[in-house]
């Protein structure tokens, strides 16, 4: 009795196999495979390139993170080696050193890695942050504003507050979340997706909560970015009150200061 041969598989070994997982597993396995050159990795790799082309690759690099710095979006280390830095990998280091350096010294912009273990890079910018700036300078940009007046709120409430309280705020000045404003248009969703886009912000779901809420704290952007002594401050201009009369905000305040001088050196990797 003659067996009958089953049809072959319709998708045969021959045949590609669909990829799954998206671009996001893609960037992953970008980042993952990237490994940072050592010191003489780097040395060895700066030997097989003239001067003028490691400057070409640094100014493409200052480029890049001046026009991600225009949408305040958080630059991947991933992404930049995949997009710009390309084949020059082997001198990341030097690369992003002297593209560090231009920032600073042309464009008066730090850049500073807000999160080492998935290594996303920001530009803050050094006169806002200089300790010799007046704490009562605000940002001429309406919605920096508006983010500085959230941040205040999160931080005077001991670093964490309930969506509610921030939207009260806001009525009170006369900016309300639920209405169409003339400057910030939809002020829901410059929070709430905006703000935390950008990392300025966290909004979280509060667990267990119904009908559901959500809280809001300060995020790795902002901690970067914000001098939390300079909020102090300016509270204590508007309340007529000393700073240090808010006992535990002026101890955290100066405490996260001082840290933020001594990290200043090694924010570059």
């Amino acid at each position: 009795m003659s067996s009958r041969k089953r049809p072959s598989n319709p998708q045969s070994a021959s045949q590609p196999r669909r990829q799954t997982g998206g671009s996001a597993a893609q960037e992953e396995d970008d980042d993952v495979a990237f490994t940072q050159p050592s010191t003489s990795q780097v040395q060895r790799g700066l030997e097989k390139v003239t001067e003028a082309q490691v400057d070409q690759k640094s100014a493409e690099v200052v480029q890049y993170f001046l026009l991600k710095d225009q949408k305040k979006v958080p630059v991947r280390r991933a992404d930049l080696v995949k997009h710009v830095v390309k084949e020059h990998r082997n001198i990341y280091p030097e690369i992003i050193k002297r593209a560090a350096r231009t920032l600073d010294q042309v464009f008066g912009l730090k850049l500073v890695e807000i999160d080492p273990k998935n290594h996303m890079y920001i530009l803050v910018n050094n006169l806002e942050t200089s300790g010799d700036a007046s704490p009562t300078t605000r940002p001429t940009d309406p919605k920096r504003g508006l983010l500085f007046v959230i941040l205040s709120v999160i931080f005077m409430k001991g670093g964490v507050v309930r969506e509610n309280v921030v939207w009260n705020t806001l009525k009170k000045l006369r900016v309300d979340p639920g209405e169409k404003h003339d400057e910030f248009g939809d002020v829901k969703k410059v929070v709430t997706d905006e703000f935390v886009r950008q990392r300025y912000l966290e909004f979280q779901r509060i667990p267990h909560t119904e009908p559901v809420e959500h809280e809001f704290r300060w995020g790795q952007r902002a901690e970067a970015e914000v001098s939390k002594a300079k909020i102090l401050e300016f509270m204590g201009q508007l309340h007529d009150r000393d700073p240090q009369s808010w006992t535990q905000q002026y101890k955290e305040a100066h405490s996260s200061q001082n840290s933020s001088q001594q990290a200043g050196g090694s924010s570059q990797r």
